[in-house]
């Protein structure tokens, strides 16, 4: 039986990616001084020009969940043409979109008792989330049911390793992450925190590092420290509009542990909004979170 996976665009994955395995993405919206704006997968919704407004610090930034009603119409196409449905959704602990998304999908479930729904709260974001819709699009592709890309992605997803950090504490601070007598003086310190996402689906910080250089240098460690079997997977880097970080410490990544692939792609505005530019993470999975 044929089914479509859809996810939301907080996954940050390329559009190579989303359009190779026909991926559905709904659009987590976001808001600069009031107005609101929609992602698009392919980019072309100016995220360079999203980051260079970040760095001026005088604009205001936020961020709406997705009223999973707004996209009834699409999920309602996909059941109409016969397909079963696999969401692969954002975090709860970060956002409400799940739940709201999910209701919609049970609602319709009742209506179209013939289609197989399911849905996966990853409890991931960014490319974390985007790491358990790439393995499922590609179990889909080799001929996997919707079940055992479904059981693929509960069984796993508390073995995605979120590893990140910022160049801007001001970010983290806005948000509430940190105080902000942490963020002036972590500032002036050049003191950057090494941050990852719980088994809760809640962004911590778990340490910190005397610079930019030394807190790449931490994320590329815990590769080893919780990696399992790195040379069979494909490791994923995001970056809040900051490639040459991203292609550094893929360099590195490459050297010392010879990954089957490394995917880079820039952090969306949903997730950059509260990150900020300067962010760098990788992903990959492990004995644990």
């Amino acid at each position: 039986m044929s089914y479509k996976i859809f996810t939301d665009s907080t996954a940050d994955l390329p559009y190579e990616i989303i359009s190779k395995y026909g991926i559905e993405v709904i659009p987590l919206c976001y808001s600069i001084n009031g107005t609101e704006y929609v992602p698009t997968p392919d980019g072309s919704s100016g995220i360079k020009e999203f980051y260079d407004l970040m760095r001026e610090k005088k604009h205001a930034f936020s961020t709406s969940m997705a009223n999973g009603e707004n996209f009834r119409s699409r999920f309602e196409k996909v059941l109409n043409d016969g397909e079963d449905i696999l969401y692969i959704g954002f975090s709860s602990g970060l956002s409400s979109t799940y739940d709201s998304v999910s209701t919609t999908l049970k609602n319709l479930n009742i209506l179209y008792p013939e289609r197989k729904i399911y849905t996966v709260d990853t409890l991931a974001a960014s490319l974390g989330e985007g790491l358990i819709v790439l393995n499922c699009a590609e179990l889909q592709a080799e001929g996997a049911s919707i079940e055992t890309a479904r059981d693929w992605a509960e069984g796993y997803k508390m073995k995605v390793c979120h590893w990140f950090t910022v160049e801007d504490l001001d970010y983290l601070q806005r948000g509430g992450r940190v105080s902000k007598t942490v963020a002036v003086i972590g500032s002036v310190l050049q003191i950057k925190p090494i941050l990852h996402v719980d088994d809760a689906g809640h962004l911590i910080s778990v340490g910190r590092a005397n610079g930019r250089k030394n807190s790449i240098m931490k994320l590329l460690s815990k590769i080893g420290d919780l990696g399992v079997e790195i040379e069979r997977q494909t490791l994923l880097i995001s970056h809040g509009d900051c490639p040459e970080d991203a292609k550094a410490l893929a360099a590195m990544i490459k050297e010392r542990y010879n990954p089957k692939d490394i995917v880079i792609n820039c952090i969306g505005a949903t997730i950059g909004c509260h990150s900020g530019p300067g962010t760098l993470a990788v992903f990959f999975l492990g004995t644990k979170r």
